[in-house]
């Protein structure tokens, strides 16, 4: 087993999962004071968004809301890309860590 390979993952696991809330966070402010959303409206949406779901109840409303909503959806995506890769590689360094144990 590689420990400096799961360490640099599991690294980029939590700086992935601290972008993950700073995004979410950021979305939050953006949304309650320029869509002039409650927190709660505005943390629901967030999420919704930036996790491409987008059911659609709730809408930006403003140009600049519009704006910021198409470069958040793009950042939700590059996060889940992120994160999809992180799993990947940890599911790769569990298997190669398998298959090393069987041949000992």
């Amino acid at each position: 087993m590689d420990d400096k390979q799961v360490k640099q993952v599991n690294t980029y696991f939590g700086l992935v999962a601290a972008l993950a809330l700073g995004v979410l966070a950021t979305g939050t402010v953006f949304y309650h004071f320029v869509e002039k959303l409650s927190w709660l409206n505005a943390y629901y949406f967030s999420v919704i968004t930036l996790t491409t779901v987008g059911y659609g109840d709730i809408t930006p409303h403003t140009s600049l809301g519009k704006i910021f909503t198409t470069f958040y959806v793009l950042m939700g995506i590059g996060i889940i890309g992120l994160f999809a890769n992180l799993l990947i590689r940890r599911a790769a360094i569990n298997t190669k860590e398998r298959r090393e144990k069987r041949k000992k």
